[in-house]
């Protein structure tokens, strides 16, 4: 009889331990590693905003220079 009750007694005991849901592990994780994220300065921001539209730029006068000399190369072809 003892030992029936003691096999009920961790039944219940098992069955009151919650599993986290799998949504609120998520956003505690999520909320966890957005802490660990260094987050640049305003300095730096800039800088590189300033770095991309400079290649950018470069890059596109590059590409109208040569399909300006394509098409010109083209037209001289066919006349």
């Amino acid at each position: 009889m003892a030992d029936e009750k003691d096999v009920k007694v961790e039944k219940k005991a098992k069955k009151k331990v919650k599993k986290p849901n799998r949504v609120v592990k998520f956003f505690r994780d999520l909320v966890s590693e957005i802490k660990k994220v260094v987050w640049p300065s305003r300095k730096q921001v800039l800088n590189n905003t300033g770095v991309v539209l400079g290649v950018c730029i470069i890059s596109g006068a590059a590409l109208f220079i040569v399909d300006s000399i394509f098409g010109l190369l083209l037209q001289l072809i066919t006349g």
